[in-house]
């Protein structure tokens, strides 16, 4: 163990703050958001929360808000598909930009018209929640609700708030950057809030489970997938937890940027304090 964590103090030294003022800044590329910029992972994850809150919901939410949305929009334009009438993205910075929205709307339009079954642990062997069946929703998005959601009418409006995302007076698609700046919703609005692969890098989660249950209805939904493990830092899956305080602020460069360190006991804690009942809790077996 001594060995491995050699190699992360170095990085973190050679990108900490400190430092950083006595070198030249180097260009890098978008973060955040992994994968988003695929349409079929946007599409699995949004499906995968849906078919999860079947189990204690038939109906599609109809204002859904997201933590996180990083690279693209394409998981909220995935609610939009499947009948919400409003979405909220919340992040720290915009990584997204309008064309990749247009992209992977379309293409999403395309799955949603197929009838496309969730992509599988096949095609995203990382991705959670894990799924007993990864058939097309059919008892939630029957026909006649598809035939609604993608009408021609509907789709060109949504297509014309994406080319158009600064608007405010868009109505299928808000947005806030930093989200904890301000905020553009109303309390008690919000039918299901998600996130993906996202709180693990929050580190005021106290203010955030409380943001989320202003947001979200008296009888509203959360689903969020959250991943404890040591994420490009070392081998061993739970080895974050072995570096001390002062070893940690010099990997992560003094910065709150990579993953807080919370375990899964901190986020059932703040469930309770914040008076949200646990339904279904999955983890992941190591």
């Amino acid at each position: 163990m001594r060995k491995e964590k050699i190699k992360p103090l170095v990085k973190g030294f050679l990108k900490h703050k400190l430092l950083k003022k006595f070198l030249p800044k180097r260009p890098t590329g978008g973060g955040g958001g992994g994968n988003t910029t695929n349409t079929r992972y946007c599409y699995t994850v949004w499906m995968r929360h849906l078919k999860n809150l079947s189990e204690f919901s038939n109906e599609v939410p109809k204002v859904v808000a997201e933590f996180g949305p990083g690279n693209s929009l394409g998981s909220g334009l995935a609610a939009l598909l499947s009948g919400s009438d409003k979405i909220y993205g919340f992040d720290v910075v915009k990584y997204w930009d309008s064309d990749r929205n247009l992209r992977i709307f379309d293409e999403l339009v395309e799955l949603f018209k197929a009838r496309t079954d969730i992509p599988n642990q096949t095609e995203f062997d990382k991705v959670n929640p894990i799924l007993d069946d990864y058939k097309f929703p059919s008892h939630i998005l029957t026909q006649e609700v598809l035939i609604k959601n993608l009408a021609p009418e509907r789709i060109e409006a949504i297509r014309n708030e994406i080319k158009n995302i600064d608007n405010p007076d868009n109505k299928f698609i808000k947005f806030q950057i930093p989200w904890n700046n301000t905020s553009i919703v109303n309390k008690n609005s919000v039918d299901f809030i998600f996130s993906q692969a996202v709180l693990m890098h929050i580190y005021g989660l106290d203010e955030t489970y409380e943001v989320m249950r202003d947001w979200l209805k008296p009888n509203g939904f959360m689903s969020h997938t959250i991943d404890l493990k040591c994420i490009n830092t070392i081998s061993i899956w739970n080895g974050h937890y072995t570096f001390s305080e002062w070893e940690w602020e010099l990997i992560t460069g003094g910065k709150n940027e990579m993953i807080s360190r919370f375990p899964c006991s901190k986020h059932i804690n703040l469930h309770h304090k914040h008076h949200f009942k646990i339904l279904k809790q999955f983890v992941e077996k190591k």
